[in-house]
């Protein structure tokens, strides 16, 4: 059973903003209180509950506690203000303001392990921000359809889902894990179909990233090609790329089972000497 949500307010932006976070705890009798933290960043349209069992299902395989939480502005974080438009800097402040002072705000120990980051889609992209301005302070990195740069195929998929929350189901789904869905979906899909943005790239910022990085992506990407991690790892050599065939924008959910287990396999290997190393058993 996974621990109920809680919520700590940090200082962002000249106001008291709170944060929905919850603490994942390994089901594993070999957990060791010295194994990383790893910390979950969800996607455009995420929180913390669309993650639903899968960081628990994480860290049980890894054996490592987790930190799973809600950006301002979603599930039941502060909501933007009606109104406020994001910037073309919005995910740079998420990676540079926002997880530091959560962090802190929670007393999370970058030593002697600094945390681990996985991040899916928008969170890979704050991720690799994260890492590239703190690289002693990153662990490790796991990021699922990171974005690097802008392409039409995210933009007309962007506007398809426009179309969605204003005559589909979209709205009433998402209302599930927020408790303001325009605040989450406006923010998202106003900034990336504004044509500042579409200029966005962040390929030129994440050479100082230092730690082992393991970038997955499938081939049936809706929101964006394999350039985007092919790209990382011209940027950052140590990247490990795994591109996953009959996958779409969401491996965890597409394919849960595979990025367990590749999780699992690059934390072995990866992992400081002397931390608990996966016991999973790879799916089939």
């Amino acid at each position: 059973m996974q621990p109920p949500a809680q919520f700590v307010e940090i200082a962002w932006r000249g106001a008291r903003v709170r944060i929905e976070h919850q603490s994942i705890v390994p089901q594993r009798a070999s957990a060791s209180a010295g194994a990383p933290l790893l910390v979950f960043l969800h996607e455009g349209l995420g929180s913390l509950a669309m993650w639903r069992d899968f960081p628990q299902q994480l860290c049980d395989a890894l054996g490592w506690p987790g930190l799973v939480y809600s950006r301002p502005g979603y599930g039941r974080s502060t909501p933007r203000a009606a109104g406020e438009h994001w910037a073309p800097d919005f995910m740079h402040r998420q990676a540079h303001e926002v997880l530091p002072a959560l962090l802190d705000a929670l007393h999370v120990d970058r030593s002697p392990h600094s945390p681990w980051l996985f991040g899916h889609s928008d969170g890979a992209s704050i991720a690799l921000l994260h890492a590239a301005r703190y690289p002693r302070q990153v662990g490790g990195l796991i990021v699922l359809a990171p974005h690097l740069f802008v392409e039409e195929v995210s933009v007309a998929s962007i506007r398809r889902a426009r179309a969605n929350y204003l005559n589909g189901d979209l709205k009433p789904r998402l209302a599930r894990y927020h408790d303001d869905p325009d605040s989450a979906f406006w923010g998202w899909n106003d900034i990336w179909l504004r044509s500042p943005f579409l200029h966005w790239n962040i390929e030129a910022e994440l050479a100082p990233i230092a730690c082992p990085l393991l970038a997955m992506q499938g081939v049936d990407d809706e929101y964006g090609t394999l350039e985007q991690v092919r790209a990382l790892a011209r940027r950052v050599p140590q990247t490990q790329v795994i591109e996953l065939a009959a996958c779409g924008h969401s491996p965890q959910r597409d394919q849960p089972g595979r990025v367990i287990d590749e999780t699992a396999r690059f934390a072995a290997v990866h992992a400081a000497r002397g931390l608990p190393q996966p016991q999973h058993q790879p799916t089939a």
